[in-house]
């Protein structure tokens, strides 16, 4: 876990603590388990999926039950079967305080990875990859995105800053693409541009620009097979990706029509969650 993932991580945990904690801390806990109990359990998977957010529970644990122990039994990015222990943990009753804030994270974050991993596993054989897009919850786009790599897929824009990705709303204000384009590689030669289109006539528009990718809006099939040709033909060099509208059944179907990339919002903002819990001995 890199250290920038690692302090959003911590960031998080903090405020998730301090919500389910409050000023009063668990009184359940406090009221009903005696102070010297030791309890030993471990964090099982009630499907079978992609496990993601293991340190980041063994962090959670840590910081709200001090002095427990931890064995990881599964790592980022593992696939698990129902019932196979992911960690195990032994400590005082503060275990139980931690609990649920350390479940919400790996079960978020296991429910990404493995809907990413079920889209990768789509496309094996083709040439296409799975990409997110920025459809993540406020504040968790670093740990969403580290999950959608464990599934399998790749990374799209982190941000606003980091790339630029020309949308019709983009489009119906700026009265001279290729010129604006011109000045943006000028000012920021290092950063990819992306255009997007929705048409044929687009599509033409969009490549007098020059762009590094091509974005292909909820096109037909049909429309998708003759544009990805005409692209193909007229620039090489230039990526193309499918968006809009992508669902798993029809996925495969897309793939063959031979598109660099397929973004994915769903893989973030609609990922259910692995069904996970932590089962006391």
């Amino acid at each position: 876990m890199n250290k920038e993932l690692l302090a959003a991580a911590k960031r998080l945990i903090r405020e998730a603590l301090k919500e389910d904690l409050g000023s009063r801390g668990d009184i359940t806990t406090r009221f009903l388990v005696p102070t010297g109990a030791r309890l030993s359990g471990a964090v099982v998977a009630k499907a079978p999926g992609v496990i993601c957010g293991t340190e980041i529970a063994r962090e959670v644990f840590r910081r709200a039950a001090p002095g427990c122990r931890i064995e990881m039994l599964a790592r980022d990015g593992a696939e698990v079967r129902t019932g196979q222990a992911v960690m195990k943990i032994s400590g005082g009753r503060a275990v139980l305080s931690a609990e649920r804030t350390a479940l919400n994270f790996l079960q978020r974050l296991s429910g990404i990875a493995t809907a990413t991993r079920g889209y990768v596993e789509r496309v094996r054989g083709t040439r296409a990859k799975i990409y997110d897009t920025r459809k993540t919850l406020p504040g968790w786009r670093i740990l969403e995105k580290y999950a959608v790599r464990c599934g399998g897929g790749l990374n799209h824009r982190m941000g606003l800053h980091d790339a630029v990705l020309v949308k019709d709303n983009h489009w119906t204000r700026c009265p001279d693409m290729a010129s604006a384009v011109r000045a943006l590689r000028r000012r920021h030669p290092r950063i990819p541009v992306e255009l997007e289109a929705a048409s044929l006539a687009q599509v033409e528009k969009a490549l007098a620009s020059k762009p590094d990718i091509i974005l292909l809006d909820n096109m037909s099939r049909a429309g998708l097979k003759k544009v990805i040709l005409l692209v193909r033909a007229k620039a090489p060099s230039v990526l193309i990706e499918i968006s809009g509208g992508v669902s798993l059944e029809g996925l495969r179907s897309l793939a063959e029509l031979g598109p660099d990339r397929i973004s994915v919002g769903r893989i973030t903002h609609s990922a259910p969650a692995l069904d996970l819990s932590l089962e006391i001995e």
